[in-house]
This record gives structure tokens, sequence and C-alpha cells, in this order.
């Protein structure tokens, strides 16, 4: 019979005893709450709506454009369809900040649950012009 093995297999449960036995002994014992009414867990929707502000004025929700008219009537319908999604602002450079606010408190008398603005990352600082 081979032992190797099974020596093998026995360190490696030491190893991993050795490791896990000092944390359960630092950390306090918790007893966490509990409640009835978890909040359902949402089914692929999770995904937030995206709302886009171009250089020129266009807006767009999701992927089609709005006239002035539409803009307020779509958010409404979908904030009725699907109450539990989010928002994303995505507003060109060039875009006057005026109507990225205007957007945003259009947003929140709407009843969104959350408004964020999109952003880049900045790669580099940038220097005085």
């Amino acid at each position: 019979m081979n032992v190797t093995p099974l020596v093998d297999v026995v360190l490696v449960l030491l190893i991993i005893f050795m490791v896990v036995i000092p944390m359960m002994e630092k950390s306090a014992h918790v007893d966490l709450p509990s409640i009835f009414h978890v909040d359902p867990e949402p089914k692929g929707k999770t995904d937030p709506f995206t709302l886009s502000l171009t250089p020129d004025g266009a807006i767009y929700f999701e992927h089609d454009r709005l006239d002035e008219s539409d803009f307020l009537p779509r958010l409404h319908e979908a904030n009725e369809r699907e109450p539990q999604r989010r928002i994303v602002l995505r507003a060109d450079r060039a875009a006057h900040y005026a109507d990225v606010r205007k957007m945003f408190k259009v947003c929140q008398e709407v009843g969104f649950p959350g408004i964020a603005l999109r952003v880049n990352e900045r790669k580099s600082e940038r220097t005085a012009d």
C-alpha cells in the first residue's frame, strides 16, 4: 500500500486547521439580528436604466432618442413598470451642467430609487492650461 498520498492529505488538513483555528479564536462571537420580511432578490433586473445627454442636447433613454415631449412620459412609464430599478445619467463632457442638473432633478421627481452619474476614471493628472 502506498502511504505517500495519505500523508499528503493529512498534512494539507493539518495546515488548514493550523490557519483556520487561530482565526476563529480571534474574532468575537456576534449574534446577528434577523428580520421576517426580507426583500426579494431581483430576477435579472439589477442593471440600471441609462439616460444619456449628448453635447448637442439630444437625450437618449437606453438606446432610444427622445424628444422633449417624450422625455417625461417615458421616464414615468419606465419607473412604473420597474419601480426598483435605478437610473444612471451619462452626459458628455461638453454638455451644459445646467442641463445635467435639470435631468437629475426630473429623475428625482419621477421617483427612481437611486440616481448615479457615470464618469470615466482619470488616468493621469491634467496640467493647468
